[in-house]
């Protein structure tokens, strides 16, 4: 097979017709006859002619391609969203150009200038820092379509996410609706200026009139299962009664139950364990695990209409809309009554 790099002329050369006659039959417009159409498409394959997306994108202003840029492609659920959004761009004709900011905002703007250079029509971004978005909203207020994966209220750009706070509440109201009173948090959000799932956490306990145990909250340091397991480790070092543990991830809770297994702490005899996200590796693992769920298909349809419905405002963007889906707690065999509440 000829390697590409064939042009419409040669095409032309080919098949004995004019370029303008060879470009509308590629473009299979109507003005060109069947049998015409056919023959420069078998010359075309002949000479495995790819068309220039380049120089049609400068033409119709369109690259019909999307930028996604994730925090860590090794979070299971990111995981699932990246191939969700690809699916459903593909379905509408889109191609999906990936990225991730590997938890660097310094990176996560160089991708979205990277993806600017490249022409994509618009974006989905997870952001690093939630609340540190002055480089995104720069984009919109120069009509640029983006959509967060993640916001507040008030982030003043178009974002589709879980609510993360309402989530890490129902979580937190879970254990402490079974007794418990001394829950850890284990959250590697907060310190990077994350602080939705501590605040849930918070809030349960002054809904339920009982006071956060702050020598309880530890900052694993990452969101890995083995971050978990070591930020586990460093709790039961510290001596402090606790009876239940929320981590901020599924990674997270894992690490935690493993360790537990490895020296003999029950669960949820001994301690009760509770995730967010409801990543297949917790409904499966051997004590099946009680989390929050992450709705991917849905966040990921809602944020691909919303990117798509943007990029059809040719002369100016409408006012942002930002969705926020309330999760579900998904209660599983990973927790139970506290001891002294049986």
């Amino acid at each position: 097979m000829p390697k590409s790099g064939a042009r419409l002329k040669d095409v032309a050369e080919l098949t004995g017709f004019s370029v303008n006659t060879v470009s509308l039959a590629l473009r299979d417009s109507p003005r060109i006859p069947d049998d015409t159409r056919d023959r420069i498409k078998a010359a075309a394959d002949q000479l495995n002619y790819l068309p220039n997306q380049v120089a049609k994108s400068l033409v119709s202003r369109e690259t019909r391609a999307i930028g996604l840029i994730l925090t860590d492609m090794q979070n299971p659920i990111l995981t699932n969203v990246a191939q969700s959004v690809e699916r459903k761009l593909a379905a509408r004709g889109y191609t999906t150009l990936f990225a991730t900011s590997n938890n660097n905002q310094e990176e996560e703007v160089r991708m979205i200038d990277a993806f600017r250079a490249r022409r994509a029509d618009g974006m989905l971004i997870f952001p690093f820092r939630h609340g540190d978005l002055d480089h995104i909203r720069r984009l919109r207020n120069n009509n640029y379509p983006v959509v967060l994966l993640v916001g507040d209220l008030d982030a003043g750009i178009d974002a589709v996410s879980m609510d993360e706070r309402a989530g890490a509440s129902k979580a937190t109201g879970h254990l402490l609706a079974t007794g418990h009173r001394r829950i850890a948090l284990i959250d590697g959000g907060s310190a990077l200026g994350n602080p939705e799932k501590m605040d849930g956490y918070r809030s349960a306990h002054q809904a339920a009139g009982i006071p956060v145990c702050d020598e309880l909250l530890i900052n694993p340091a990452g969101h890995s299962v083995e971050t978990g397991y070591w930020a586990m480790d460093l709790l039961v070092k510290s001596r402090h009664d606790f009876s239940a543990v929320f981590a901020t991830n599924d990674s997270l809770a894992l690490g935690i139950i493993r360790y537990c297994k490895k020296h003999a702490i029950k669960v949820p005899e001994d301690l009760s364990v509770v995730g967010f996200d409801n990543t297949e590796f917790g409904a499966f693992a051997e004590t099946a695990l009680t989390t929050v769920s992450y709705d991917v298909e849905r966040i990921t349809s809602l944020a691909v209409d919303r990117v798509l419905d943007l990029i059809a405002h040719k002369t100016g963007l409408p006012d942002p809309r930002i969705i926020q889906l309330e999760p579900d707690l998904l209660v599983r065999e990973s927790s139970a009554k506290a001891a002294s509440a049986q």
